[in-house]
C-alpha cells in the first residue's frame, strides 16, 4: 500500500461511486500483476476495485463528506464542463475520450510516453475550478480517443516570441534601422 495517497472520487461503469483515498499515482496500483484499484474509505476499511469496473477516478479537493461543502450524491466530483468552451490554455494534448459507456469527455493530458503505453489517461479537466483536479482515464473505459490539438508550452503562455524569427536581423554596432548609407 502506497505511502502517499490523495482524496478521490471513482464513478464506476454502473454509474455507482465511492469516495476515499488512492494512490497519488493511479499507475501504481495498474500493473499486470494488480488488475485491482486499492480505495482507503473514510471508514478506514481497504477496499478493492478492479479496473474493468472503473470508468474514471477524479483526483478532488474534498470528499464532500463535511458540512455546508455542496453535498452531492448524484455528481460528487462535480465534474460539470466536460469540454472546452474555447482552446486550452494549457500545455499537453488535447483529447477527446468517447468512454464505454458513451459519454465524451475532454481533457489535457501531457505530452509522454503515458499517451502510448501506459495505463491510462491522466487529463486535466477543462473546469479546473471545480471540486475535481484531475481525471484519471483507465484504457478499458477508453472506447475512442481523439487528439484535438497539441498546445506547446510557449504558446500556452502567450510567448509567440520564440515560434518566429526575427524579420530583420541586426548588423553588430548598426543601429537597427537598415543600412542608411546605401539610400
Amino acid at each position: 500500500m502506497s505511502a502517499a495517497r490523495k482524496p478521490v472520487i471513482v464513478r464506476k461503469l454502473t454509474r455507482d461511486w465511492c469516495a476515499g483515498y488512492a494512490a497519488a499515482n493511479p499507475a501504481d496500483n495498474l500493473s499486470g500483476d494488480n488488475p485491482e484499484l486499492e480505495l482507503l474509505l473514510s471508514s478506514g476499511k481497504l477496499v478493492q476495485i478492479l479496473w474493468i469496473q472503473i470508468k474514471w477516478v477524479c483526483y478532488v479537493r474534498e470528499l464532500g463528506a463535511s458540512e455546508g461543502s455542496g453535498n452531492d450524491t448524484v455528481n460528487p466530483e462535480r465534474l460539470l464542463r466536460r469540454r472546452f468552451t474555447s482552446r486550452p490554455r494549457m500545455a499537453g494534448v488535447w483529447l477527446r475520450l468517447a468512454l464505454s459507456d458513451g459519454e465524451e469527455l475532454e481533457g489535457v493530458a501531457g505530452n509522454d510516453r503515458s499517451l502510448l503505453d501506459g495505463a491510462g489517461l491522466l487529463l486535466t479537466p477543462p473546469d479546473t475550478r471545480s471540486n475535481t483536479q484531475r481525471v484519471f482515464v483507465p484504457r478499458t473505459s477508453i472506447r475512442e480517443l481523439t487528439v484535438l490539438g497539441v498546445i506547446h508550452p510557449s504558446t500556452a503562455r502567450g510567448d509567440r516570441a520564440g515560434l518566429q524569427p526575427e524579420l530583420f536581423t541586426r548588423e553588430p554596432g548598426g543601429n537597427g534601422q537598415g543600412d542608411e548609407s546605401a539610400l
